[in-house]
């Protein structure tokens, strides 16, 4: 499988772009910035996708799509809104090209200038508003609830392989209620769901918590968001739920009749996780040896591999598998039998390995005598040997085991990395020395959120929902302050 990985020690960065190549999860593209997906790692993006799908429609949300182009003045509607995105916005301006009389190639055609430039979707809040003024005329009409699978464009400057890209894949659900408490529920059901997926089918934990206003949503009046952290004591940004109030429906004049036949303006919401949670899957649990994904999303949950000679050994080995490749089908089990002549056992116990596939199965000469498996776990990397009659729910179970094993370790990685901090030398001895989470006492005014980025890097990542108030005052300014906040460096 060629040469060794990075040590995250020696080169955390590095350890991340080459495992998630040598992974077969994706690739950088002809095209800057944007990445190609590979068949491995879109499969693992569909089994996001599905179960997140999934946990959609059970809270009564739909599916729809809309359009790719967004005109320039749609987005000039809502004014905070486009200031959050102008920076990174992809214009249409013409469209067609000629040859170049000169002969040098292709040239924009003049002529073929559109009447107004259109934006390649950054986020579609602006289009699907202009669309929901056609579909809400009453109380009756209301709540929406629409969510739409897509790809987004943010022209990016540092890009990265899923955790930033200039297209990237994502969701981004839009909802439409009567009232400002049924528009609040809303955003943090959805960051419920959220946090649930994270947590129990990538086994990430995750803190959540509200955005602090200059970090909050273009547009939005609240941000609720889920955040995780990595194993180099750096954040991620996991989802977000924004409350958008009205100033999407006042943008767009969409308002509704009451039961009492008032006109009033709508309440909003909109909510997005993408491509990044795949980042945030590869860098909490995988190690020098590469991937270690949680069976839940584990495109192969088992791959069994025969150690054999000849062509006879081989078909006697594969007569035993049968069986069981049926058995844990049967339990919903996503097994591979390898039984290809054209790599030695070896080197595919090490492609599975970087592949982070659950449980790997052996079985040559020896164990059909003795009726055994050998069963290798990737989490832990031990190997013990099992019965054939009980192999099947010896590997169930494992399954799970695994799946609680890595959310465990997370977990125990992130307890451990949050550190109250009452002082800012205190402040930044930590973030050098320890990283991860800062607990610290914080003023409350975007002066001194913006002089604490200026001087470590460091952000509010949230407001932690589960804070308690406590008397304090603030690790910067040294003003009061009644909560701690969480600071830390972020992808």
């Amino acid at each position: 499988m060629g040469k060794k990985l990075t040590k995250r020690s020696e080169d955390y960065s590095k350890w991340y772009n080459e495992l998630v190549v040598k992974a077969d999860l994706a690739e950088n593209s002809g095209v800057r910035g944007s990445m190609v997906i590979k068949p491995y790692g879109y499969a693992i993006w569909e089994k996001m996708q599905a179960q997140l799908d999934r946990m959609f429609k059970e809270t009564g949300h739909e599916n729809a799509y809309f359009p790719l182009f967004i005109p320039k003045s749609y987005l000039s509607r809502e004014a905070a809104h486009v200031e959050g995105f102008a920076k990174e916005c992809a214009v249409v301006t013409h469209y067609r090209l000629k040859n170049a009389e000169d002969g040098s190639g292709v040239i924009v055609d003049p002529e073929a200038k559109l009447e107004e430039e259109l934006i390649v979707r950054p986020t579609s809040e602006t289009i699907i508003w202009d669309t929901y003024k056609k579909w809400i005329q009453s109380y009756r009409d209301l709540p929406v609830l629409v969510n739409q699978w897509a790809n987004v464009v943010r022209w990016e400057m540092r890009t990265r392989l899923f955790l930033r890209t200039a297209e990237f894949l994502w969701q981004e659900g839009h909802t439409a209620h009567a009232t400002r408490e049924e528009a609040i529920q809303e955003a943090e059901l959805m960051m419920n769901i959220y946090a649930e997926f994270a947590e129990k089918f990538m086994g990430v934990p995750v803190v959540k918590g509200l955005k602090t206003e200059s970090e909050r949503f273009a547009g939005a009046l609240e941000t609720y968001c889920i955040e995780a952290l990595m194993q180099d004591g750096k954040a991620l940004q996991a989802g977000t739920s924004h409350f958008l109030g009205q100033n999407f429906a006042k943008a767009f004049d969409v308002k509704f009749a009451t039961k009492e036949g008032n006109q009033e303006y709508v309440w909003a919401t909109s909510w997005g996780v993408s491509t990044r949670l795949m980042g945030a899957l590869v860098m909490t649990h995988s190690d020098d040896n590469g991937l270690v994904l949680p069976p839940k999303l584990a495109p192969i949950q088992v791959v069994i591999v025969p150690i054999y000679k000849g062509e006879e050994q081989l078909a006697a080995i594969s007569e035993r598998v049968e069986g069981v490749v049926k058995d844990l089908r049967d339990r919903g089990v996503s097994v591979k039998f390898d039984n290809r002549d054209t790599h030695k056992p070896g080197w595919k116990f090490n492609e599975y390995e970087l592949k982070g596939v659950p449980v790997r199965l052996g079985i040559g000469m020896r164990d059909m005598e003795n009726q055994t498996f050998e069963v290798a776990r990737r989490d832990t990397l031990e190997k013990q040997t099992v019965a054939a009659d009980a192999v099947v729910d010896h590997v169930v179970g494992l399954l799970e085991e695994i799946q609680e094993n890595i959310y465990n370790k997370a977990l125990n990685y992130r307890e451990s990395h949050i550190t109250e901090v009452n002082s800012f030398e205190e402040f930044k001895e930590v973030l050098e020395s320890k990283g991860g989470f800062l607990s610290a006492h914080w003023d409350g005014t975007p002066e001194t959120e913006d002089k604490i980025k200026e001087l470590t890097k460091a952000t509010i990542r949230c407001i932690p929902l589960n804070a308690r108030e406590e008397e304090g005052v603030c690790v910067y300014s040294g003003k009061p302050s009644k909560i701690r906040v969480l600071f830390a460096k972020a992808y």
